[in-house]
């Protein structure tokens, strides 16, 4: 794999941890900026709602950018933004910048996907779009937990300056490493690239990643009352557990890669599967604490196995034109699952059968999407199916 895949990596990293280190300092958060858990809470949702909104508009903005370019000016969007984050001196300036940091977010992962694509022979895109999250899942591993420890030893605002050096950091591995000849910018119009996002089996593919997506967070955010309160352990046990997920997801990322590099469709359709089994039946292993930490670790693998795959589906759909503004939608798209996913949670444990439910209500919704899933491809194989009745006529 060349070196520029590595650079994109770095800057993965750097996205990961800001996006999800928040969620170990929000205690530190509300503490000192004088709000609740509940208002601190909100700025994990604002980043979300930030990315949702981000990504087209960033994508459509520097469409005829070369591809470089526009991922070194989103490295230095994440780098201020997390450097306004540590300068904050209220809960709303930190909500600003925590959406302005998310802009970056689908942007990077939707181009960078493009790009990494480019890098690599044919039969390994797949792998390529991999590698570049691996940056993702090392951020959750390490990245993560080492910022939840600086913050909560020096304060919240230490982990965000350390953050910032990381984007500054990944700014200049992408200078150095991404060749700029092959990240030339696409040559479409903005009307094609809207028509191609407007084709039925694309939006099928957007479907699906929310779909499946949704079922993973679902479960993920309330791991740990589901690690203590119905499985026994202490909450002190929770974090190296997480540990066992964060493992999961490089595995999983790795190994959707390679199998979809060779077998794409059933590699999408084999991991929604896979994933659905696993929330479906963890809701027995929860009863059993060997059985438990096993499943947190299939759960990450299962979870990142449908990554590398939905995007390579979701770019092969737009080919032709529009592949940067359709890979930034589905980078939306999973974080459109992650919201919708800790809503769905939140309901079952609040007005439905409760917390022991969420696992089996997940698994519902990988389900769901294997349903979408097929019916895409079914208009694949008869696309006139996807068309108005006016045009059939």
């Amino acid at each position: 794999m060349p070196l520029a895949l590595y650079a994109l990596a770095a800057g993965a990293f750097g996205i990961g941890v800001t996006e999800f280190v928040i969620m170990g300092l929000l205690i530190d958060v509300s503490t000192d900026l004088g709000v609740s858990i509940s208002a601190a809470g909100q700025l994990i949702s604002g980043y979300a709602l930030g990315v949702v909104i981000g990504a087209p508009l960033l994508t459509i903005a520097t469409g005829r950018w070369p591809r470089k370019t526009v991922l070194l000016v989103l490295m230095a969007i994440f780098t201020i933004g997390n450097l306004a984050c540590a300068l904050a001196p209220d809960y709303w300036t930190l909500m600003g910048a925590r959406v302005l940091t998310a802009f970056a977010h689908g942007t990077f992962f939707g181009v960078g996907s493009v790009v990494a694509t480019g890098l690599v022979a044919p039969n390994k895109k797949a792998s390529a779009i991999a590698l570049m999250f691996t940056g993702l899942t090392i951020a959750n591993i390490l990245g993560v937990p080492f910022g939840t420890w600086l913050g909560q030893a020096l304060g919240w605002r230490a982990t965000f300056w350390a953050v910032t050096l990381v984007g500054l950091a990944a700014f200049a591995i992408i200078l150095l490493l991404v060749p700029r000849g092959q990240a030339e910018p696409q040559t479409s119009k903005l009307s094609a690239d809207l028509a191609v996002l407007a084709r039925a089996p694309v939006l099928l593919g957007f479907a699906t990643t929310v779909l499946g997506y949704a079922g993973v967070f679902a479960v993920f955010t309330y791991i740990a009352p589901l690690l203590t309160e119905i499985t026994g352990f202490g909450e002190a046990a929770v974090s190296p557990i997480l540990l066992v997920f964060g493992g999961g997801l490089i595995a999983g990322n790795l190994i959707g890669g390679k199998t979809a590099d060779r077998w794409l469709v059933p590699s999408v359709l084999g991991s929604l599967v896979v994933l659905a089994l696993v929330l479906a039946t963890m809701t027995f292993a929860l009863h059993s604490q060997l059985m438990a930490v096993l499943y947190v670790g299939l759960l990450g693998a299962a979870a990142f196995a449908t990554v590398a795959p939905l995007q390579m589906w979701v770019l092969e759909k737009a080919e032709g034109a529009g592949q940067s503004l359709a890979s930034s939608f589905n980078i939306a798209a999973f974080n459109l699952g992650n919201a919708a996913g800790a809503w769905l949670g939140g309901v079952v444990i609040a007005h439905g059968p409760g917390l022991g439910a969420v696992t089996w209500v997940a698994a519902l919704l990988p389900l769901s999407a294997l349903g979408v899933a097929a019916l895409a491809l079914r208009l694949d194989r008869n696309p006139a199916l996807g068309e108005p009745a006016s045009v059939r006529s």
